[in-house]
């Protein structure tokens, strides 16, 4: 079964954003080492910013999500607008929500 892994990706700061970027990154081991097929969108574009507009990478991250089976919401998810677009989208679709354990 395929998962996107979701949660909070810009920051304020650069070190913010790595931060985002590795935490999104060690769930998506955790997830591939339990059998799922992972898709990480914080690593499929990290460091992309400035290079097209906000919009596009986050209508391409939701047509991503649209061919998974599940979404997988990291610990923040709330904070984050992108992650809340997300969930709503995942939740319109019918995919399994899975909620990263506290």
């Amino acid at each position: 079964m395929l998962i996107y892994v979701a949660g909070p990706y810009r920051s304020a700061t650069e070190w913010g954003l790595v931060e985002h970027i590795r935490n999104a990154e060690a769930a998506a081991i955790r997830l591939w080492q339990a059998g799922w097929v992972v898709i990480c969108p914080h690593k499929n574009t990290a460091h992309f910013g400035g290079t097209c507009p906000d919009e596009v990478f986050l209508q391409g991250d939701l047509e991503i999500l649209r061919r998974c089976d599940a979404i997988f919401m990291l610990k923040g998810w709330e904070k984050s607008a992108g992650a809340r677009a997300e969930l709503k989208e995942a939740k319109r679709a019918n995919l399994a929500i899975v909620f990263e354990a506290s």
